[in-house]
């Protein structure tokens, strides 16, 4: 019998709140994971709502098909939420969904189980992988990347400054044998870096890169979020919870700039707002967890959500 891992979703009623404006619309949750915000979200819907889920991980979807597969509101998708517009428009409802939440990062079973090779807390299989059925493992990826590929990934997705430290130590051990587990790359990486961060694991960044790569998770964001402006109606909302500045910075420079609207209008020409094409309305700030969830979930410290409205 496989282990349950307990996933305590972050911001819950405060996403939730922002983004069902209809409870007879149709939604998108683009990260299911245990179904924290969906079960939410279905709570808040009408008879009438629909709600699309979306995980690359397959244990989600197995998740979802027990623990939701009775709700006739709720369908799954196994798949990327970079593939958001293909999933709209195979249901006829591109430019027509009403809320688009995404919930980014990894999940706590995720980090949680040894086996799945993400956590430098406990020893297990090095993987990393979202979706375990396709790409390529980090084991796969450490034992054959050279030196500056390894160096630059954990240099520009996990903002370690002893990347290409961390780098040169992973190609001297990997010619002794194989790195296979986290156990084992965690005390490289470890032994490599000379400055520990107070009250931070000494091998927090260099797994966020390599995790950040392995899953492409970055280009899949973006991806996602200019599909997400095509799915959305008019007045539809858009909300994004992030974990680390890496996501951040891409959500809130995508908000900003549609925000903005069009940059290169000739000069000296008299030119209405409606010429801006301003296509997003930012709702108020970034909203972070408040101390009562901090209390309960630690991991929510990092948390920021954005949340904007689609205007044209």
């Amino acid at each position: 019998m496989t282990q349950e891992f307990i996933h305590t979703t972050v911001l819950l009623q405060e996403a939730v709140d922002a983004l069902v404006t209809d409870p007879s619309g149709f939604y998108i949750d683009g990260t299911f994971g245990r179904g924290g915000h969906s079960s939410k979200i279905i709570q808040t819907l009408g008879p009438d709502g629909r709600l699309m889920a979306i995980d690359k991980d397959p244990e989600a979807i197995a998740y979802a098909q027990e623990h939701f597969g009775e709700e006739p509101r709720f369908e799954i998708e196994h798949g990327s939420f970079s593939e958001i517009s293909h999933f709209a428009e195979t249901r006829g409802m591109r430019g027509k969904v009403t809320g688009v939440l995404l919930d980014l990062g990894v999940s706590s079973p995720q980090l949680d189980d040894p086996q799945r090779g993400f956590s430098f807390m406990h020893d297990g299989p090095l993987d990393m992988r979202m979706n375990t059925s396709v790409g390529e493992s980090a084991a796969e990826w450490i034992n054959r990347a050279s030196e500056a590929e390894i160096a630059d990934v954990l240099y520009h997705y996990g903002e370690e400054r002893f990347s290409r430290r961390m780098a040169k130590a992973i190609i001297m051990e990997r010619q002794t044998s194989p790195i296979l587990t986290t156990g084992r790359l965690a005390k490289i990486i470890t032994d490599a870096n000379p400055r520990w961060e107070k009250g931070k694991n000494p091998a927090t960044r260099a797994f966020q890169g390599i995790r950040i790569h392995i899953n492409k998770e970055l280009d899949d964001i973006e991806q996602c979020l200019d599909q997400a402006l095509d799915v959305l109606a008019i007045g539809g909302v858009l909300v994004v919870i992030s974990f680390h500045s890496l996501e951040d910075r891409i959500a809130k420079r995508f908000i900003r700039k549609h925000v903005k609207g069009d940059e290169h209008l000739p000069t000296g020409v008299p030119f209405t707002q409606s010429m801006l094409n301003q296509r997003l309305r930012s709702v108020g700030k970034a909203i972070r967890a408040g101390k009562d969830e901090l209390n309960v979930n630690p991991r929510a410290r990092s948390a920021v959500m954005r949340v904007a409205v689609k205007c044209a």
